[in-house]
């Protein structure tokens, strides 16, 4: 199967790590894929943690689970305020039971945990939401990047080549 046509989104929060975003949008972006920047509807644009602005494509409540092929949630302080979007948190839930690719990098896993999609699942984060990831119910491995089913999980910006490749390939099945 092709990833070219694919459509993935980019989950946006004020203080996003800014290469947790931007090195997957022009990494997906480079293999063929539509990458969507959608925001919670705070603002049109966010800025990320070390001050650089992007400008979002439309809010997470308009994005249909059905119409896209995966989900990326990054890190730095976003995740803080994306668990708290309903809209974010159904969005995660749907792709997740639809066993559609959900990846979530560093503080990512925040969100794995508020929307009740990482009991039962090997996942990896910054080492600082180990325990939550656990007390969500969540079998924590410090790797590089991890794989369990349609989940994808990293743990820092240092891991972000092997990420990317991991929902590319993932993707391209």
């Amino acid at each position: 199967m092709s990833i070219k046509g694919k459509r993935v989104v980019i989950l946006i929060e004020a203080d996003y790590q800014d290469l947790e975003v931007h090195y997957p949008r022009l990494r997906l972006l480079e293999a063929g894929m539509e990458v969507i920047l959608a925001g919670t509807g705070s603002a049109k644009r966010y800025v990320g943690k070390y001050g650089y602005p992007v400008d979002v494509d439309c809010n997470v409540q308009d994005i249909d689970a059905g119409s896209i092929d995966g989900v990326v949630i990054p890190g730095g302080w976003a995740p803080e305020r994306l668990r708290m979007s309903e809209a974010v948190l159904k969005l995660v839930q749907n792709m997740a039971s639809a066993g559609k690719v959900v990846a979530s990098i560093c503080h990512g896993g925040w969100v794995l945990a508020s929307a009740g999609v990482a009991r039962g699942k090997r996942i990896t984060s910054y080492i600082a939401i180990k325990d939550d990831l656990k007390n969500a119910g969540a079998a924590w491995v410090d790797v590089e990047v991890c794989i369990d089913g349609n989940l994808i999980t990293a743990r820092k910006p240092d891991d972000l080549p092997a990420f990317v490749r991991a929902v590319i390939d993932v993707l391209e099945k």
